[in-house]
Parts: structure tokens; sequence; C-alpha cells
């Protein structure tokens, strides 16, 4: 018997708040990057296993120094185990660096940093693949051994690769976003290869099965549009009576991590909470945005769109699992309208 581990708040705080949630239904999270980990984490904290899937972005995965590498994928699957790095917003946390430093007394490639038990997580999905196994394989047997009991789910198992154009030419996106560290000027995104693939499994299966989408407040150009591109998947979330509810990753005119304020004012569009909502367009029928923004509620609404206001920012597992259980609650708000 093991119904008294782990003995800890955190554990029965959670057991209790999913004991709650008899009648939520079944969600489908689109997410990517560390505010797509961090509602994701809130949303396991409130809802079982059998009532969520968590579709992740893998156009930024590449090959370094001979290892599959999938950013997003690794940063929900470290955000869910409870192991991220919250100072540095991604890798583990208490990681050390000798794998670099030997790299880089040998002269070898150190541009995008790889920690020693990260490096682990590397060569394990490498090794996966090396064997035929498909991607989605690969992170159902990382998210196991992490301890993860919800599906984590790469949107593909094709290759699909975020290709960022900017005032300099065409770059890989990890060229763009840390070998250059985003300076060049954002001017778009294609997604090489993205006509060809087809959503992952577990993602066919949830499209088909989800009763309401939840767009974690991941970076709406790299992290969510990859998704959305594959073919299919835009049509499949528009031709549904179900609710789509987005959280905005833009909270009083500035992204809380990563380049999308910067991304935004280099396209021309406004970074606000309303900016991302025309951006988005009618494909999103209810928005969270951040009480700093409540102004900006009546301009949202104008465009069609559902508004909730609440406290947006999530430094702790309470804060993740309170916005979650917004996010939820919130989808229960819509009638069965068409989706707009």
């Amino acid at each position: 018997m093991i119904l008294f581990a782990p003995a800890n708040s955190i554990f029965f705080a959670e057991m209790l708040t999913r004991k709650q949630q008899t009648r939520q239904g079944f969600i489908l999270a689109l997410a990517g990057g560390v505010g797509g980990g961090k509602l994701a984490r809130g949303l396991t904290a409130v809802l079982p296993p059998e009532q969520l899937v968590i579709v992740v972005n893998t156009a930024d995965d590449f090959v370094h120094l001979g290892l599959h590498i999938s950013p997003d994928i690794d940063s929900v699957l470290y955000a869910l185990a409870d192991r991220n790095d919250p100072e540095r917003g991604w890798g583990l946390a208490g990681e050390t660096w000798n794998f670099m430093a030997a790299m880089e007394a040998l002269g070898g490639d150190t541009w995008f940093k790889i920690g020693d038990r990260d490096h682990a997580t590397h060569v394990l999905r490498t090794q996966e693949l090396a064997t035929g196994r498909s991607l989605s394989d690969a992170t159902s047997l990382l998210a196991r051994r992490f301890g993860i009991a919800h599906t984590v789910a790469p949107m593909t198992d094709n290759p699909v690769r975020s290709i960022v154009d900017t005032d300099e030419g065409p770059l890989a996106f990890q060229d763009y976003f840390v070998r250059r560290q985003c300076q060049p000027a954002f001017r778009g995104v294609t997604f090489q290869c993205a006509s060809n693939a087809k959503p992952s499994k577990a993602f066919h299966d949830a499209l088909d099965r989800a009763q309401a989408i939840v767009i974690t407040p991941s970076n709406p150009f790299v992290s969510i549009h990859p998704i959305l591109a594959l073919p299919g998947v835009a049509d499949a979330i528009r031709g549904t009576r179900r609710p789509v509810v987005a959280v905005s990753p833009i909270v009083g005119g500035k992204a809380l991590k990563g380049p999308l304020g910067k991304m935004m004012s280099e396209r021309g569009l406004d970074p606000s909470a309303l900016g991302v909502a025309r951006h988005y367009g009618p494909l999103v029928d209810g928005w969270i945005i951040d009480t700093v923004d409540r102004d900006l509620a009546p301009a949202i609404e104008a465009l069609g769109c559902r508004v909730k206001t609440c406290n947006t920012i999530m430094r702790t597992l309470d804060d993740k699992s309170r916005l979650a259980r917004e996010a939820v609650e919130f989808t229960h708000q819509f009638s069965c309208d068409p989706v707009r």
C-alpha cells in the first residue's frame, strides 16, 4: 500500500482538487515553452489523466551534437515533473555543466547549452528514435520515467521545422532564438514540411474527443501556430461546437518570458492582450487576460470573444492550479452555439 506517499501538502492538495473534478469533461491543451509548461502543470493538478491531453509544439526540434533535442517537449515534461529550473526558465533545476565545460575545453560547439542531466534526456530520446520508435513513443517513455501520469504528446511524429524570416534573411529557429538571441528583426515564420506532416495519433484522437480546447500562454508565432499549421488542425478546431479558451501571453504590454513583445512590435502588431486577441482572430472564443489589462476587455469583447479577467502570473503551484481552474471553468460558460 502506498496511500500515504508522497506525504506532502502539494500531493494531498492535488488529490483533493482532482477528486472534485468529476464533471469537467475532456480538455485538449496546446502548449510550448515556459508559459505553456506552467499552465500545463496547473492543468495536471486540477484534472485527472483521463480528462486531459497536452499537445506540444515540435517545430523547434533540431539535431545538435548528434542528439535529437525537443526543447518545448522538455520544458513541458520538466514542468510537469516539478523539476524545471524556475530561475533560468528552461532546463532542469540544480543542473551541472561539466559536459559543456569539457566541450569548451576541446573547442567544441557550446552556443546551445546542454546540462549534464538534460544531456541524459536527449541521449535517451535519440536512442529511442534510432531504434525506429516514434517521437510519440520516446515522449511517452520519458514522461513515464519522470513519473508523469498525464498524456504529453508531440504535435506530430513527422519533422516540421520553424524557419524565421528576419531582416538578415531566413534563420533556423534555434539559430535565431539561441545563437542570435532574437537580435535580428522578426518578419515572420514558416513551417518547413508542415504540409506533409500529420498530427500524432494522440493529437488526432484528442481532437476528436475534446469537449474544450485550452491554448496556453505560449508564443503564438513559434509555439502555437506550428501546431495549427498541421493539415486539418485549424479547420478541426474552428469547425466544432466546443469552446476554445486562450490565456494571453502578454501582460501589461510585455511578454512575461521570451521575445514575443519584440516580435509583435517588429511585425507592426500591438504588443498587448488586445493585439494577441486580434492576431488569433475568430479561432478563440474566450480570452483570459490579467487584471492589469482589464481596461482592454471591452475592445476584446468587441472582436466577438468573451473575456475573463484574473491574475495570470504563475509563480507557485497554487498560482498555476488556480489559473488552470479558471480556464477550465471558463470553458463551461459557453453555450452550444457553433464556434465563430
